[in-house]
């Protein structure tokens, strides 16, 4: 397994961990002139819950991919959280900014795949 496959795998873990909803992995790979390989994008229900997400993403990529993010933006009122770790960007939402900037269909040409959720 790639250092990213594993990155992936603890980022999605990190979300799930925390009742993250609706994660969305957008392989960029065949895409030309992109600013990363994948695209995360999950959400929850509150700030509070959003920012948790955040936490527990960083944990679970530092223990499980020895790895933290470059960046962090959006903390502050966590509608929309960027987290970039290189390959991959991390975009964790609240309901409604997530359907207003509606990221997914932006990247369309891209290989979307959905996470069931755990519950």
């Amino acid at each position: 397994m790639s250092d990213t496959n594993t990155l992936i795998e603890q980022i999605k873990e990190g979300i799930q961990e925390k009742k993250g909803k609706d994660i969305v992995i957008a392989d960029l790979t065949g895409i030309e002139d992109t600013i990363c390989k994948y695209f995360i994008i999950c959400q929850g229900n509150t700030p509070t819950q959003v920012g948790a997400i955040v936490d527990s993403i960083k944990e679970f990529t530092r223990k499980g991919a020895g790895s933290k993010p470059f960046a962090v933006d959006g903390l502050r009122n966590a509608e929309w959280v960027a987290m970039d770790y290189a390959d991959v960007l991390v975009h964790v939402f609240l309901p409604e900014p997530r359907a207003f900037y509606d990221l997914e269909h932006l990247w369309e040409d891209a290989k979307l795949t959905q996470i069931p959720n755990l519950d």
